[in-house]
């Protein structure tokens, strides 16, 4: 008898943790007076208040602010669209944390639930001193910040895995009731025991992904801890030290985030940015920049928030419409064809795909076509950042659509069109492309 094959599991990434959604947000975080309100101002072009006292924001702000991408303005120049829909991300403003939030000090458990509703983490450092900004620590130390603010976000996390553990003990008996039960009950248990070690070590969930098994990641991602959110980190520096590149805390704020996972850093000067959005055009703005010799970070800023968790979109494009539509890294093609509509997911039948890179340079999708260069992928296929997909569908009689349900979807209008025939027709079976 050969022997059975040894099956290798899956490790997956950093995406699989997190909600599935193309619809995410993503918070700025920071103890008080660190240049939370300001770098929002600035990110959303709002006017909330930043004033120079803690908690100044209590109730958190949010605003929905356009990722800004060269590609899709090429599309745009290309096809001269009727509509263009640009990606988009939504940030939010959120109060500043003390030390002791998890036990209530400061805005405690509000401030922690704000943070739960988040997908991902901007840690807003503050680097630069000014004695006329208060600090609630009464010192400037960034890695002590951060400190701070990882312990309490630990501390939050074990809170809800003995919370966890405690709702599970209360079901043991009917747990133990029947084989299946049971064995899910006792590997539960097992991984609670193992999580709670593991924050316990001074770690985040997020760079356990080495050690979590693929069951253990669907726990996680039913428990959504704030230890498991993507984050990066934002260093607020004075003008001065922006412009010369150089900064006291800049080396040891790299030393920390290698140590915790390696997530992105941008040295930024919330100061400077709040000076370009002052002049209130973009010309006087870029002319700032040149004599100055500063750029701007805040379009670096949103581009790392939205692949910080684990974004990507993928182009529709036409002379009727471009957008940019949004997906989980990792999708597959009947789950991309999913964010146009649902029943597009379920009546896939396959892609047709060219990279974007392939279209710039060759001119025209029948130039892509003719250079070999313009491929059909099926179900398996993992949609890639900037590609340009059209998809081909059966719309079945099971589910079908109206046509008052068709004149408010998202969709071409030549494609809109030709679905309104179909419909008038009777053939719902027909193939689509979209």
């Amino acid at each position: 008898m050969p022997p059975k094959k040894e099956v290798v599991e899956e490790k997956l990434g950093p995406w699989a943790l997190g909600r599935f959604s193309s619809r995410l947000k993503v918070g700025i975080v920071g103890m008080p007076n660190v240049g939370k309100s300001t770098l929002y101002n600035t990110l959303t072009k709002c006017s909330i208040p930043a004033e120079n006292f803690p908690f100044c924001t209590i109730e958190p702000n949010e605003t929905r602010v356009h990722v800004p991408d060269e590609r899709f303005d090429w599309l745009c120049d290309k096809y001269k669209p009727k509509s263009e829909v640009q990606p988009w991300l939504e940030i939010v403003d959120i109060a500043g944390l003390v030390k002791g939030a998890a036990q209530g000090a400061g805005l405690g458990n509000a401030f922690l639930s704000h943070i739960r509703a988040i997908d991902g983490i901007i840690h807003v450092l503050r680097a630069f001193d000014d004695a006329d900004i208060i600090h609630v620590e009464d010192r400037v130390d960034p890695i002590g910040d951060i400190e701070i603010i990882t312990n309490e976000l630990r501390a939050k996390d074990l809170e809800a895995v003995a919370r966890r553990k405690a709702d599970l003990d209360k079901e043991k008996a009917r747990m133990n009731s029947n084989p299946a039960s049971k064995k899910e009950f006792e590997a539960e248990q097992a991984f609670l025991a193992k999580l709670k070690d593991f924050l316990e070590a001074g770690k985040e969930v997020r760079n356990g992904m080495d050690i979590w098994s693929v069951k253990e990641i669907e726990y996680l991602n039913e428990y959504q801890l704030l230890t498991a959110k993507p984050c990066m980190f934002l260093v607020n520096l004075s003008e001065d030290d922006f412009k010369r590149k150089k900064n006291k805390w800049l080396a040891k704020i790299h030393a920390w985030v290698q140590e915790h996972g390696g997530s992105p850093i941008i040295p930024y000067s919330g100061a400077f940015e709040q000076r370009l959005l002052d002049l209130g055009n973009a010309e006087e703005a870029e002319k700032c920049q040149k004599e100055e010799g500063m750029t701007t970070q805040l379009p670096k800023i949103i581009r790392t928030a939205f692949t910080m968790v684990h974004l990507i979109y993928f182009f529709t494009a036409g002379p009727d419409e471009v957008r940019a539509r949004v997906c989980r890294r990792g999708s597959k093609a009947p789950q991309a064809a999913g964010t146009i509509h649902t029943d597009i997911e379920r009546g896939f039948i396959c892609a047709e795909v060219m990279a974007y890179d392939d279209l710039k340079e060759l001119g025209t999708e029948s130039e892509v076509k003719a250079k070999g260069k313009y491929r059909q992928e099926g179900k398996t296929y993992v949609v890639v950042d900037g590609d340009v997909i059209y998809f081909k569908f059966n719309v079945t009689a099971k589910g079908k659509w109206a046509p008052s349900e068709l004149s408010g979807a998202v969709l071409p209008g030549a494609v809109l069109l030709s679905m309104l025939n179909v419909a008038a027709k009777g053939k719902w079976g027909a193939t689509v492309r979209v």
